[in-house]
């Protein structure tokens, strides 16, 4: 059994409050799960003290039991501290524009250039 710690929805539509959770990684993300970590609302502002509350010595048991933590989990364990934070590569390059698009874009940028530079 694979464990995760993730995050749980509730509340109301459009209205989103988060429990942050360790369930089996099988089931639902709002359904079945093992131990009630703690609590995120994205609706309260980032420096808020209750936008995210931990049970640090929970956490850390889970950890050690191997419970691995989502990506928005992940992120706000390494903000508290509790783990390294993981650190996410630039933009692949598939990604990028391709040559069309970049040669219409360098064509504009000079059009806009050679317009401002005459009036």
């Amino acid at each position: 059994m694979s464990l995760k710690i993730r995050l749980a929805r509730g509340g109301a539509k459009k209205r989103p409050f988060y429990s942050i959770v360790v369930a089996d990684s099988r089931s639902p993300r709002d359904g079945r799960f093992i131990e009630k970590l703690g609590t995120y609302n994205p609706m309260l502002e980032r420096g808020h003290v209750d936008r995210v509350t931990l049970k640090e010595e929970r956490i850390k048991h889970w950890l050690g039991v191997g419970a691995q933590p989502s990506d928005r989990v992940a992120r706000f364990l390494g903000d508290a501290g509790m783990i390294e934070k993981r650190t996410f590569g630039e933009t692949p390059k598939k990604s990028a524009p391709k040559a069309k698009a970049q040669a219409r874009a360098k064509d504009a940028e000079e059009a806009a250039g050679a317009a401002s530079g005459s009036a």
